[in-house]
């Protein structure tokens, strides 16, 4: 039997500000404040703090753990996080204390971070002032450990989480070439994710001479299918999780397999224009992209629907192409093994074995709030979020799920920049879908019930970069 949600220990009541529990459910940029768990020096316990299981690691006691300081001092990688967040996101600092940057054992070789050339690393950042508690994130997309760390680790960290990110085990494009069959690359990024955490939460015990009294898991994208899975397959690691726009990977799908073939064989009808143009707009709506998200289209037909299809069915179905890896970029449909005429239903039966091997099923275990866009034509929400807050459903499951659908949302926030009149960025909305995750624990006080959340009209780009209210 899965374990079921119970209520935070008192020594986490405790350890939260009593208005965190009553706070409105808007953002708001003040850090909570936290008294030491262990007082002392800074960094203290640096010599002592080891990660169990880590193969190599390397600790450093920083005045700095955000990206306010960790850019100049060399612990952090802005090209892991281009990208992820509106520019005029606020960046908190003042977090002095310990970071650790290592590697798990693992036999592939795809991170270079540090000059290491090893997969498995991970970076854990203990703050000298703790609030008692660790955030544990995996990361989007096939980046590297510090893809987080604007989005997520920053605020957290300001907040006084201590905070644990993982590469997934392995990166890059080519993320597929790992693993011994089909599915096997993506399976690992759970195992990763579940050693992370086990591995984190002894290392916060050496720092602070206490366990974490409470452990959130979240990500987003690749990073939001981690928090899904982490929630089903082992909520006893955690008190709750936040997943921002994750993946759906289920054997009878929906999935990426289904809706991205069908954007790569109507989309460049649809750009053509003609008479043929108003059939394939019909088409990509009924695939999931939704109506009035046509002025995203371009941007992700050239970089993000032919590379996405190509990685992925390569590593659930590598067979479709024979030897040729990953198909040929942007081939026309009816090209022989073209991804625009992928068809997933007509695959073998080991395809759907691949996918099962990775797949939801809805039957989490411990409180989880999904946020998705509206506007997300990587991962459009018809086909993906809807999907698995049905899942959640059916599996009996719903009490611990709150949905916010937030209007004007994408899959990347930066997109949000480039297009200030039509879109929102998200992070201020995963950052107050996190309080209410707080609230929920430490005081019972439970979310609003799920809701598509409104585009304020009229609000200007900066506060919507720093403000949302569910």
């Amino acid at each position: 039997m899965r374990p079921t949600f119970r209520s935070p220990p008192r020594s986490w009541r405790r350890s939260v500000p009593a208005a965190l529990a009553l706070a409105a459910l808007t953002l708001t940029q003040a850090p909570v404040t936290a008294a030491p768990a262990n007082p002392g020096g800074h960094c203290e316990r640096l010599a002592k703090v080891r990660v169990p299981g880590a193969q190599h690691q390397q600790a450093a006691c920083l005045d700095e753990l955000t990206t306010a300081g960790t850019i100049a001092s060399g612990h952090t990688d802005p090209a892991d996080w281009a990208g992820l967040t509106p520019k005029n996101l606020a960046v908190p600092s003042g977090v002095p204390g310990i970071q650790i940057d290592g590697y798990f054992p693992d036999t592939s070789t795809t991170n270079t971070s540090h000059g290491w050339g090893h997969d498995a690393q991970f970076v854990i950042r203990l703050p000298d002032r703790w609030n008692g508690g660790l955030v544990v994130a995996g990361t989007p997309g096939n980046r590297e450990q510090y893809a987080n760390d604007r989005a997520v680790a920053d605020w957290v960290l300001s907040r006084g989480y201590a905070y644990a990110a993982t590469d997934k085990g392995n990166t890059g494009l080519a993320f597929y070439r790992d693993g011994r069959t089909p599915g096997d690359a993506v399976a690992e990024w759970n195992d990763r994710l579940t050693q992370l955490t086990r591995a984190a939460r002894a290392t916060v015990a050496r720092r602070y001479d206490r366990p974490p009294s409470h452990t959130l898991v979240t990500g987003m994208s690749n990073g939001g299918y981690l928090v899904r899975w982490q929630m089903e397959n082992h909520p006893e690691l955690y008190d709750g999780g936040v997943d921002w726009e994750g993946t759906l990977w289920r054997s009878d799908g929906p999935t990426l397999l289904d809706f991205l073939p069908e954007a790569l064989r109507n989309y460049p009808v649809y750009a053509a224009g003609g008479e043929g143009a108003g059939k394939a707009r019909e088409a990509l709506h009924a695939s999931g992209f939704p109506a009035g998200s046509e002025f995203l289209w371009p941007y992700h037909h050239q970089v993000y629907w032919d590379l996405t299809q190509r990685i992925y069915r390569e590593e659930l179905d590598p067979g479709f192409d024979g030897p040729t890896e990953a198909g040929t970029p942007f081939c026309a449909a009816g090209t022989p093994a073209c991804d625009a005429d992928y068809d997933y239903a007509a695959r073998p039966a080991e395809v759907r074995r691949a996918v099962k091997k990775i797949g939801l099923t809805g039957r989490i275990g411990k409180p989880l709030i999904t946020l998705h866009g509206t506007l997300d034509v990587l991962l459009p929400i018809s086909q993906d979020s809807d999907v698995y807050a049905r899942m959640v459903r059916q599996a009996g499951r719903g009490h611990l799920h709150r949905y916010y659908r937030i209007e004007g949302g994408t899959h990347t926030d930066a997109l949000a920049d480039t297009y200030p009149d039509r879109l929102r960025p998200l992070t201020p909305c995963h950052r107050t879908a996190f309080t209410a995750l707080e609230a929920w624990l430490v005081s019972g006080q439970r979310p609003p019930a799920s809701r598509t959340v409104a585009l304020p009209a009229g609000t200007n780009p900066l506060t919507l970069a720093n403000n949302c209210s569910l």
